[in-house]
């Protein structure tokens, strides 16, 4: 009688050391990422409003196009974490070199497009006469950094596969100093202007994609594996990829069709939005923390041919997500009136996001679990089912959204679509979790 309930915790706290070892480096490297557009604006900042408004177009830009391709760090994750469980070292890590030489080659391609293009896509983004030249500049310097960009994705999946998240968190904070020091180096010593800050930008990129480069070599090598490119796991690697690219523009577009909602409601609600929604994304690092340790952890028991352990990781991965959520709910609750004087003095715009961030703050348990169940899905290789669940999210999102200005709704009734979108997420989600059909065993799915 007293074994069972003693064993169910020993595996609760083995369950706890696990998520917490993995967790917590990975949101010190997720946080350490929007750091490098924080230094670019800071020392660009002091250059003139034009160089700066130019920054924020072109960061948009390449922020776009690189989250776009996050599919090769959570793809790769999932893949070499079965493999890692499977015990087969060598496959696990030439999967890795798969989906960085996928990397690679997406980011060449990415180079062709963006060059000739960066004016037309600076003005499609709206900058203004004064503000594209120095866009464009930055732009088409930066996106010469873009395959060191996607080979970052590619072998922090690799790393995380591996079951290690502190090489980088390591590696990103050491960036973030180098990018910081290149860019006032080079912006004021060397008197390059924005151009300097886009190549301090691409040099630390590069630097941080070579120290990846040497850790992943040298694992290839210690085990055995090849670094030739092979044509048919690289197809695979892509593959398998596509779904979770179909869920990451599906999310996109959600997202923007929010801001434009916002922005049809007027100034007030479209400035109150857009604090509301950076304070959106800072708790979605916290919660995604917890995912990333998920695909790690599902992936490696599910390629270990584990069902249970899976399942009880899940279990208890949404215990933590649940728990984290309210307490991030109750923070947002007791910091509003500190936390929006941080970005506003306008009272209109604080009346505005008031009530609405009551509403983010209700929604962060339902955020908790979706986040979770979200990685132990990718974790599992389960792409497919994710890409449907979320072109289905924003085929209700949609119209439930562009209802609210026409029936007179505030940003408050916006936000409560936001809650709407991730309730359906977690619905489609948990429906496929309870079903039992993502556990699916084998060091390949």
């Amino acid at each position: 009688m007293t074994q069972a309930p003693a064993r169910s915790r020993t595996v609760r706290r083995q369950h706890d050391r696990e998520i917490v070892a993995l967790a917590v480096p990975a949101f010190g490297a997720l946080v350490a990422e929007p750091l490098f557009v924080m230094a670019d604006s800071a020392i660009v900042g002091h250059l003139g409003t034009a160089q700066l408004a130019g920054l924020g177009v072109a960061s948009a830009l390449l922020t776009t196009a690189v989250s776009i391709f996050v599919f090769l760090a959570y793809a790769t994750t999932a893949a070499v974490a079965r493999r890692v469980g499977a015990g087969d070292l060598q496959a696990a890590i030439r999967q890795g070199m798969d989906g960085i030489w996928l990397a690679l080659l997406l980011g060449a391609a990415v180079i062709a497009v963006v060059l000739p293009t960066a004016p037309a896509l600076v003005e499609l983004f709206g900058a203004s006469n004064t503000a594209a030249p120095y866009a464009t500049t930055y732009l088409r310097i930066s996106a010469l950094g873009i395959p060191a960009m996607l080979v970052v994705l590619a072998a922090t999946g690799v790393l995380r596969g591996l079951q290690d998240t502190k090489t980088p968190l390591y590696v990103a904070i050491a960036g973030f100093v180098a990018n910081g020091a290149l860019n006032a180096g080079l912006v004021y010593g060397a008197d390059l202007g924005i151009a300097g800050s886009a190549w301090g930008t691409v040099i630390a990129q590069c630097g941080m994609a070579a120290v990846y480069l040497v850790v992943v070599v040298r694992g290839a090598r210690r085990h055995g594996a090849s670094l030739r490119p092979d044509v048919a796991g690289i197809r695979a690697s892509a593959q398998a990829g596509v779904p979770l690219l179909v869920r990451t523009l599906s999310l996109r577009a959600i997202l923007m069709i929010a801001t434009a909602v916002a922005a049809r409601l007027g100034d007030a609600d479209i400035a109150a939005h857009q604090i509301i929604l950076s304070l959106w994304t800072l708790l979605a690092f916290v919660l995604d923390a917890i995912a990333i340790a998920g695909q790690a952890i599902i992936g490696r028991y599910l390629g270990a041919g584990d069902t249970q352990g899976a399942r009880q990781a899940c279990r208890r991965m949404v215990e933590w997500g649940v728990a984290v959520g309210l307490a991030l709910g109750i923070l947002v609750v007791i910091s509003r009136p500190v936390f929006l004087p941080l970005f506003t003095s306008d009272s209109m715009v604080k009346d505005t996001a008031l009530p609405a961030l009551v509403i983010v703050a209700l929604s962060q348990p339902i955020c908790g679990i979706v986040f979770v169940l979200d990685g132990v899905l990718m974790g599992a290789g389960d792409g497919p089912y994710l890409a449907w669940a979320m072109l289905l999210t924003l085929a209700v999102f949609t119209p439930a959204a562009l209802l609210v200005p026409v029936l007179s709704g505030g940003l408050t009734a916006l936000w409560a679509t936001m809650t709407l979108m991730m309730a359906v997420r977690m619905l489609t989600l948990w429906l496929r979790t309870r079903s039992g059909r993502w556990l699916v065993t084998g060091a390949t799915r």
